[in-house]
């Protein structure tokens, strides 16, 4: 089967999710995309762009026998300037603006922006064949919120739309090239443990409880170590500036890795990751960190019940701040827990690209 991927933001996961579907698919799979910037330029304006690449991709190899997007094209223009007649089109949701909170780094300065990019993540869901998301969560609250969102226009708000969306909606979990991480496996015992944090540097992955809860280990005189990854920014968060000082003892590297290799051996390195975010429509940090065999301390929130059996691993759970904290501080006197990478397993591109590979298989069917 050819199969066309159409990428308005190719950078990060959106660029992973791609590149490895594209690189463990047994069907034929090729890609079209734009550079990963701008992306609220991209979700009015790509799709023009990519129509154009798309002709020219048809006059070449002829129509694709399934067309595969994600959810920041607005699919409705695309398919007014492409010729996609007979073509099933699925829709990959990645995120999306209806449910994804603001950001203070936002250029929309005021927390009640306006909703274009919420609606074209509606019209593209109501114009797809078939839409896939990330997470049994990403899929509920967006189908809860989207009615919300309807209702608040002033008439036609065609509220029957809703349902059939939520019809045509599956879950498909995002796959993960997780076996890449084998080769940096470290069976060395750290005598004392090191916190991993391996998210964004932003507001939704709530960065405050995680140092306040560090905070009241250093208080305590309680011993660890501290590996903090992710991109710097120029405008960087206050809290990470105040960390760099105040952890300065517990530091081992806070900053970006400059290669796989580097990242990847600070995760195998590390011992516990206690996750704080507040937004998560899968969790790839997360699901990569308990590959390598770092013990989750994770919300009972989002996407991790789900991901991770909160009924069979409660010990992983924590319901506020003061929980975490107390099973953070058991975790550091008693360290000898158990694995959850067998759960991560799930998520490698071995076994989502076959899944994959049957759904798009049963659609042209």
């Amino acid at each position: 089967m050819n199969i066309l991927l159409i990428e308005p933001f190719f950078t990060g996961s959106h660029k992973q999710w791609a590149e490895g579907y594209k690189n463990h698919s047994q069907h034929n799979i090729e890609i079209i995309c734009l550079k990963g910037i701008y992306w609220k330029w991209r979700m009015h304006g790509g799709a023009i762009t990519l129509s154009k690449k798309f002709n020219n991709y048809v006059k070449k190899n002829g129509k694709p026998d399934l067309i595969l997007v994600t959810d920041m094209l607005n699919l409705p223009v695309f398919t007014s300037f492409s010729d996609v007649s007979e073509v099933p089109i699925v829709s990959f949701f990645h995120e999306n603006q209806i449910t994804y909170p603001w950001s203070t780094q936002d250029r929309d300065k005021e927390k009640n922006r306006d909703h274009h990019y919420g609606f074209i993540n509606y019209t593209t869901a109501l114009r797809s064949d078939l839409i896939m998301f990330n997470s049994k969560f990403h899929k509920n609250i967006f189908i809860k919120e989207l009615k919300k969102f309807l209702k608040q226009f002033p008439d036609h708000n065609d509220l029957y739309n809703v349902d059939e969306i939520e019809d045509k909606s599956i879950v498909s979990y995002l796959g993960l090239d997780l076996k890449k991480f084998d080769a940096y496996k470290n069976n060395s015992q750290n005598k004392i443990p090191i916190i991993l944090w391996n998210h964004r540097w932003e507001y939704d992955k709530n960065p405050d409880d995680f140092f306040n809860c560090l905070k009241k280990l250093k208080k305590e005189k309680i011993k660890f170590k501290l590996i903090i990854l992710g991109e710097e920014f120029q405008t960087e968060m206050q809290v990470f500036t105040e960390a760099r000082d105040y952890f300065f003892d517990e530091i081992i590297h806070m900053g970006y890795c400059e290669s796989f290799s580097e990242y990847a051996a600070f995760l195998n390195k590390a011992d516990i990751i206690p996750v704080t975010t507040n937004q998560e429509f899968f969790g790839v940090s997360v699901i990569e960190a308990i590959y390598c065999d770092v013990y989750p301390l994770l919300p009972n929130r989002l996407t991790y019940p789900e991901l991770f059996d909160n009924k069979k691993n409660p010990e992983n759970f924590y319901l506020n701040s003061s929980e975490l904290f107390i099973k953070l501080k058991e975790y550091i006197k008693n360290k000898h827990k158990k694995s959850l990478k067998k759960y991560s397993k799930e998520y490698d591109w071995s076994s989502i690209a076959k899944n994959y590979d049957s759904l798009m298989n049963k659609i042209i069917k």
